[in-house]
């Protein structure tokens, strides 16, 4: 009979480098850029070390992790969701907010046509005025 030890894995808290370097990834490019550039006004070195840092682990040419999220999120809306009363209901959502934004574009058009008649007529008037004061002076 053989006897098994159960061990448990050890959790080990990660260092302080780890803490940081997954802090910045958490608020994006702007935050390494803004790390690397505060180690160059303290300590040049530093922010050298960081620019190479960025280099060399590509932080410098990926997206931010956050919007590749946001992508993900607001593709999975336009999946079926398998529930067909559902899928049905909002394909008529869609649609019909697609048409009232298709008629408030038009209305926005009809009433930008309208205050540029409106101001052309303006001053067109203004205009025949001054031409009328003109030759009634004359």
């Amino acid at each position: 009979m053989t006897t098994v030890t159960q061990t448990s894995p050890l959790t080990s808290r990660p260092g302080w480098f780890t803490r940081a370097e997954q802090w910045l990834d958490s608020k994006g490019k702007g935050a390494w850029i803004a790390a690397m550039v505060l180690g160059f006004v303290f300590f040049w070195p530093i922010g050298l070390a960081l620019l190479f840092y960025m280099i060399w682990s590509k932080r410098m040419f990926t997206s931010c992790s956050r919007k590749s999220t946001s992508m993900r999120t607001g593709m999975s809306a336009m999946r079926p969701s398998g529930n067909s009363a559902f899928d049905a209901y909002k394909a008529d959502t869609l649609r019909r907010l697609e048409d009232e934004q298709q008629q408030f574009e038009a209305f926005l058009e009809r009433l930008r046509e309208a205050k540029d008649k409106a101001e052309f007529d303006q001053f067109m008037n203004d205009r025949a005025e001054k031409a009328d004061n003109g030759t009634a002076e004359a």
